[in-house]
């Protein structure tokens, strides 16, 4: 895991080394143990590493094979690489180091662009063909690790967050109308390319991009996800067995290809709760777990531990766990907003920030539960959406979207209004192919789209923060695929993840099992009032706010009046979702203000 960075000068003229070292202390938090810096005429590359395989010299970044005529700049985990190593050496290729980082070298030295398609993992790289002059990028198939971009007539410049493109002085500030009316619509996702500023795109998950010297770019996806019935027909105990050795699998593959400790966030709920269960099941012994609770509000519970505490005790692991205070909690969240490649309002995004704080001095990679709810149909709005009639969009919109298009023309200004970017979005979404019923192209737009900019951004951004790599199994693409095959009742039945909680009859307890969503809450962002109150006033009040005219004062008033009667479908805080935004951008993009993250 690592933060990655370079520039394609399109001009004639030098990469800007300078700039490279601003981009570089941008990334800094993602990769703590090692820096380096490598160019090739109109290409620089820099790279900050988090050693987690091959601890040695050999595998630091930017990576060159001069044999090959290949350099690389890679984030991420490959869990097969030791089989392609294998395969590849077969082959004839001679390797250097241990690693992964040099698997993908060869990889694209065997298979071309299509080597991607021999990958297994989460990744994003950036690869320098000198022979051919070219750059080639590529994200893994569900978006897990993240790639943003900008391209200008004079250069093309690429990292891991936003905030190193940033750090170029003629970086395009200007917001994004259509991606502004994703973020308040779709509760701060904001499908790629788009980000929220007209000058950073980002690559689509299973995307690749070519680009050359001159500025001639090229796009491929080199996968797909179809969600169809299979040919042959499967019982209910095929279907569960078959999803218990795919997620053995997944648990397994990231446990094994690492060369420090792995532990596991465990919030308590069923997704974490089993990944615990599943690694003891494989054999794992002295596991460490880590869990994290805030204070309660009147009507929610700030924390998970009464569940997280009886998984401990079935497993006898190595336990954690931190009671965070809500002054503490105020008080990091600008910083934790800073690390924020994107403005996101989910209210656990400090949770994890703070809790991988933690976790960090004692491990360097955890496996998380994220992508569960979306894969296996976990969540309460599944089951309206699928009773629901009319067209899909119409079985969508009023159980998902934050707000209708006529409260958005409420909330911005009028420079910022225009049509309904979102619903003709999500409508030509679920108008995509290969997917057999309707909830089976709900779930796929889920995983494919909205969960890629929500949970996984914010989880790989809050604990990259603090050199942590996290690691998802329920997202293992393989296991996706299989998922995406199944019969929805299996999964909206029952509650909800149905043939998960078949799984776990036999290993964990029933309580964890039959309980209400659990996560790690933050109430005090759902529920505002005294200082937090006070916090996002200060923001929307500002006079940065005043004079950035983003928001309709009318509508911002009537949230300030009544915080807790505005609240999304989701049931998320408007008024949060507001100030978060404005804070991003003051932290993130106004001058003078912009904090190194």
């Amino acid at each position: 895991m690592c933060g990655i960075g370079g520039e394609l000068r399109l001009d004639g003229g030098e990469p800007d080394l300078a700039l490279m070292g601003r981009m570089l202390q941008r990334l800094a938090r993602r990769g703590p143990d090692h820096e380096g810096v490598w160019s090739d005429g109109p290409l620089l590359f820099g790279h900050r590493r988090l050693s987690v395989i091959d601890l040695s010299d050999r595998s630091n970044q930017p990576m060159v094979d001069p044999e090959l005529g290949l350099a690389l700049v890679f984030n991420g985990a490959i869990y097969n690489y030791r089989e392609l190593r294998r395969d590849l050496l077969a082959r004839g290729y001679r390797f250097f180091s241990d690693g992964d980082t040099e698997v993908i070298l060869k990889a694209y030295a065997e298979w071309g662009e299509q080597c991607v398609e021999h990958l297994i993992g989460m990744f994003a790289f950036a690869l320098w063909n000198l022979r051919e002059r070219s750059l080639f990028l590529a994200r893994d198939r569900l978006g897990i690790k993240p790639l943003y971009y900008s391209h200008t007539p004079q250069a093309f410049r690429f990292a891991s967050n936003s905030q190193a493109l940033l750090a170029a002085p003629d970086a395009d500030t200007a917001l994004d109308p259509v991606a502004l009316h994703h973020q308040l619509t779709l509760h701060a996702v904001i499908p790629a390319p788009r980000t929220i500023l007209q000058g950073i795109r980002k690559l689509a998950p299973a995307t690749t991009l070519t680009i050359d010297a001159s500025g001639h770019e090229r796009t491929s996806v080199y996968w797909t996800l179809r969600a169809m019935r299979p040919a042959e027909v499967r019982t209910e105990t095929e279907w569960t067995e078959a999803v218990h050795t795919a997620l053995r699998l997944a648990v397994r593959r990231r446990l094994d290809i690492a060369d420090v400790p792995v532990g596991v966030l465990l919030s308590g709920g069923l997704d974490s709760s089993l990944l615990v269960a599943l690694l003891a099941e494989t054999g794992v012994r002295d596991l460490r777990t880590f869990s994290v609770g805030f204070e309660d509000q009147p009507e929610e519970k700030g924390s998970e531990f009464e569940y997280s505490d009886q998984v401990v005790a079935r497993y006898q692991t190595r336990h954690h766990k931190y009671l965070i205070p809500n002054d503490q909690v105020l008080q990091r969240l600008p910083e934790a907003v800073t690390c924020m490649a994107e403005p996101m309002v989910g209210q656990d995004a400090v949770a994890f920030f703070l809790l991988a704080e933690q976790v960090s001095q004692a491990v360097k990679v955890v496996q998380s539960g994220q992508g569960a709810d979306e894969v296996f149909g976990g969540y309460f709005w599944y089951p309206r959406m699928a009773a629901a009639t009319g067209s899909d969009l119409e079985r969508f919109r009023p159980h998902y979207f934050d707000r209708d298009h006529a409260e958005f023309l409420e909330t911005v200004a009028p420079t910022w209004q225009g049509p309904d970017y979102t619903a003709e979005l999500i409508a030509a979404r679920l108008a995509e192919p290969d997917a057999e019923e309707y909830l089976d192209r709900v779930l796929r737009l889920d995983v494919t789209t909205l969960i890629v900019d929500d949970p996984v951004k914010r989880v790989d951004n809050m604990t990259m923060a603090w050199g942590l790599e996290a690691r998802v199994p329920f997202l293992d693409h393989e296991l996706v695929e299989l998922a995406m095959q199944l019969p929805p009742a299996l999964k909206i039945g029952g509650d909800g993840k149905y043939v998960l909680k078949k799984i776990a009859r036999d290993l964990l307890p029933a309580a964890v099992i039959d309980r209400p969503k659990g996560y790690f809450p933050v109430p005090a962002l759902k529920f505002v009032r005294g200082p937090f109150l006070e916090f996002m006033r200060d923001i929307v009040n500002s006079r940065a706010c005043r004079e950035r005219g983003l928001f309709q004062r009318a509508y911002l008033d009537k949230l300030l009046a009544e915080p807790e009667a505005h609240l999304t479908r989701l049931l998320g805080s408007k008024l949060w979702h507001a100030a978060l935004l404005e804070l991003w951008l003051q932290l993130n993009v106004d001058p003078g203000v912009r904090v190194n993250a």
